[in-house]
């Protein structure tokens, strides 16, 4: 059940990027040149993700379980420290020069789009060097 659940969020959730045009980098970089042709259309999709979202946080701060059972998991971290900012700047680097952030790039990988492989072949590499360079501080 756990597996079907999340093979139907993830179909819902890639149709939700396709349907709003947020898998094509043209439409995200047009959402980021503010002093261009700037294109207010993410911003929708994004004020809409968080009323979508809005019950399901509120019945999932008063649970310990999802409706299939599962242990639900909300982050505990509400200080703001370094690591924060820099993960933050770095992310928004990466969606301003590619116009992918993770999910529309699986969306756009699953399309065959030779951008977004790149996109996500560097994101991985990054997530590798990050995984590696942490294990090597706290050790």
């Amino acid at each position: 059940m756990r597996l079907l659940v999340a093979l139907l969020s993830g179909l819902l959730f890639g149709l939700g990027l396709v349907i709003s045009g947020m898998a094509n980098p043209a439409k995200v970089l047009g959402f980021l040149d503010l002093a261009g042709n700037w294109d207010p259309s993410l911003a929708l999709v994004m004020v809409g993700a968080i009323g979508v979202a809005f019950l399901p946080m509120q019945w999932a701060q008063r649970h310990s379980r999802t409706l299939t059972g599962e242990q639900i998991q909300l982050p505990d971290k509400r200080r703001i420290d370094g690591r924060l900012v820099t993960g933050s700047l770095l992310f928004g680097a990466g969606w301003g020069i590619a116009g992918f952030c993770p999910g529309p790039a699986v969306v756009a990988v699953g399309a065959g789009v030779p951008l977004a492989m790149l996109f996500m072949v560097a994101m991985l590499a990054g997530m590798g060097l990050f995984t590696l360079s942490d294990r090597l501080v706290r050790a």
